[in-house]
């Protein structure tokens, strides 16, 4: 079972002096949700924007991150917001590589405290309210985590779109494009599928191509749209819902083998395929408790869990 160190974020949590604000920070590869609270810990409001995600670039990052921050600011009607006077936590995809940690931490607004982690230990923390369990994550990537009794954690997968993420939106969606360069040779039978994919990306083999040498990680996610809308129509889209059934089974069962844990899930791909995950492997389900979000809030709040807005 792949391990890593016990749980620390690897940018120091804040002391709780002069803080006004709280925010926390779910940041992937297709989105950025923020969570304001007053210095009490109460909820004010909540901010989206677009991609926060390290392996994006730092810049692009912070630049999301202050989006979705000053959207809450915005509809709390709050006046008093300083960076300055805030402590924020940041559950970040990309985050676990290190000197990108570090330039983030040193790109933030002068004063700011802050606690960065991945976004999938953020969901973890969330979804268990600080408590040992594991999740799965299925997305615009894929992940599994766990937090043990006795405070290990460990992984599987997390690899990135281009070397893994298997059964994950961006993985779906390279399937299901591999499926269609396949069809146009002639190598396997065109359907729905592949129809419907050529109406997005071009009809030639050069819009074809043009398309694949320009999209990213959230380009190739949204194909996956397309995979489950013809499930039903095409047989192919039926497989490949099926090969990422059995891809996230995977996932939970080298995390754990013995199925100890209870096992929360999270992202647009986990939760569609909910009800064949849970049929096709026998964990036991639990209902999370919180988001990740709520999970980035305990990092600043108790790196340990112990403590949350409200």
């Amino acid at each position: 079972m792949p391990t890593i160190a016990a749980p620390a974020s690897p940018i120091p949590a804040p002391a709780r002096d002069d803080i006004r604000h709280w925010v926390g920070v779910d940041g992937g590869g297709t989105g950025t949700r923020a969570r304001l609270c007053d210095a009490a810990g109460r909820t004010l409001a909540e901010g989206q924007a677009g991609p926060s995600a390290l392996g994006q670039g730092v810049e692009q990052a912070w630049r999301n991150v202050r989006q979705a921050v000053e959207q809450a600011v915005l509809v709390a009607g709050v006046t008093d917001f300083e960076w300055a006077h805030s402590a924020i936590g940041l559950g970040l995809s990309g985050a676990s590589q290190m000197h990108a940690a570090q330039a983030f931490a040193d790109a933030a607004p002068q004063g700011v405290r802050l606690a960065l982690e991945t976004d999938a230990w953020a969901g973890l923390l969330g979804a268990h309210a600080g408590e040992p369990g594991a999740l799965l994550i299925a997305g615009t990537g894929s992940i599994a985590m766990a937090l043990w009794p006795d405070g290990r954690r460990s992984r599987v997968g997390g690899w990135g779109w281009r070397l893994g993420d298997e059964g994950s939106g961006a993985w779906l969606g390279q399937a299901a494009l591999r499926h269609l360069v396949r069809a146009l040779d002639g190598r396997e039978s065109r359907g729905a599928l592949a129809d419907a994919l050529l109406g997005q990306l071009g009809t030639s083999d050069a819009g074809v191509l043009a398309w694949q040498h320009a999209a990213d990680q959230r380009d190739h996610a949204a194909l996956a749209l397309l995979v489950f809308e013809l499930e039903h129509e095409d047989p192919v889209a039926k497989v490949l819902l099926n090969r990422a059934v059995e891809e996230l089974t995977l996932h939970l069962q080298a995390l754990d083998p013995t199925f100890s844990l209870s096992v929360c899930l999270s992202g647009s791909v986990a939760l569609r395929l909910a009800p064949r995950l849970q049929a096709h492997c026998a964990a036991r389900w639990a209902a999370p408790k919180g988001d990740a979000m709520a999970g980035a809030l305990r990092l600043i709040h108790a790196p340990n869990g112990a403590q949350e807005c409200e």
